[in-house]
């Protein structure tokens, strides 16, 4: 009844396109931003990924444990993460503080770390004022035998303004002051998808694909992407009830919608526990047997309703709610801009009711 259907050979080819034979990390976090973390991470692979970026340590797991051998980076942790299985399954951890580098080193084993630079962004990773001191100690701590620094990465604000500029040139002084301590790593990473596309200087070893991979632009609606994607999944349900309802009548709750003559109005079993926002109510484009109309009503916990006029609906016809704009329906971008939000945010939303289904 509720379908997400996910082209993995389009996921494929969209790494290609964005890698453009550099080094590529595809990110899989958010259950693959909602496409599937497992079968996203096979098709990255497939497009030429050569390592594959996740949250954190469940989501790494979840990877090894479905047979993926690929490097694999997982940078956010819970302060009581046993880090033993990561260490022992070769899983690369991102680092962000002093005490979470000596927490990892005290694991069996040598750890493979990531050190996370805050180069501006305010989140997390190790602020510009400690670098020195923290290289320092993690020279030490390659030196003794208990981790080896594989990786320097960081991340930009917004791809392609003056401010990553600066960003650009924090992580560059940073990559300096890590090899004048004696750490020598192999994977020096900036840029995700809007970076990878404007801004070349900051690509260094190693560029991450994130939304891209997926078919989704990283910039704000009408900035055009200057390689050619394709949005891999589509979301669609059955349309499950069909009826008239005379002039005057108010539909779902608050009667936010009025109908304004006699009408035909089909049920959809989508809700926002399936991800359908509610802020998108009575804005948001649907496709229902090759023609588009508007969420009518508000968007309820398990359905919405659409006004189809005179059309010729039945029970069991497909409501496509977003997918590939070629296919002539609307896209998650449609459904952004109807919410007032990004197109991560609606792929990343779709519930575990929408039954994910793969084809290429």
């Amino acid at each position: 009844m509720r379908e997400a259907l996910v082209d993995v050979g389009a996921i494929a080819r969209n790494v290609e396109a964005l890698r453009n034979g550099e080094n590529a990390m595809v990110i899989v976090k958010a259950n693959g931003y909602g496409h599937g973390a497992v079968e996203s991470a096979r098709a990255a692979l497939e497009g030429g990924a050569s390592w594959l970026g996740v949250v954190d340590l469940d989501e790494a797991l979840e990877l090894r444990n479905a047979g993926i051998t690929a490097p694999v980076l997982a940078w956010i942790h819970d302060p009581a993460t046993d880090f033993a299985e990561a260490v022992s399954r070769d899983i690369d951890l991102g680092v962000n503080y002093v005490g979470q580098l000596e927490q990892i080193a005290a694991s069996e084993g040598r750890a493979n770390v990531q050190v996370k630079l805050d180069t501006g962004l305010g989140r997390n990773g190790v602020p510009e004022g400690e670098w020195q001191a923290f290289f320092a100690r993690a020279a030490a701590m390659e030196a003794d035998g208990s981790i080896r620094v594989r990786g320097l990465f960081s991340h930009l604000s917004s791809a392609g303004s003056a401010v990553d500029q600066q960003h650009l040139a924090r992580f560059s002084s940073a990559i300096e002051q890590a090899r004048a301590a004696g750490l020598d790593p192999e994977h020096i990473h900036l840029t995700a998808t809007g970076g990878t596309l404007q801004l070349p200087a900051g690509h260094f070893t190693m560029v991450r694909i994130g939304i891209g991979a997926y078919g989704l632009t990283p910039f704000e609606q009408g900035e055009t992407v200057p390689v050619p994607l394709t949005p891999a999944m589509q979301v669609s349900a059955s349309v499950v009830n069909v009826k008239r309802v005379a002039a005057g009548a108010g539909l779902s709750y608050g009667h936010t919608y009025v109908a304004e003559r006699d009408t035909t109005v089909a049920l959809v079993p989508l809700g926002y526990f399936d991800g359908m926002p509610r802020h998108a109510s009575n804005a948001a484009p649907v496709s229902i047997n090759g023609e588009t109309y508007r969420v009518s009503g508000r968007i309820a916990m398990d359905q919405f309703i659409v006004d189809v006029g005179d059309a010729s609906v039945a029970v069991g016809d497909r409501a496509i709610v977003f997918g590939d704009p070629a296919d002539g329906v609307p896209t998650a971008n449609d459904w952004a801009a109807a919410a007032d939000t990004i197109n991560y945010e609606i792929v990343t939303r779709i519930g575990p009711r929408v039954v994910r289904r793969y084809e290429r």
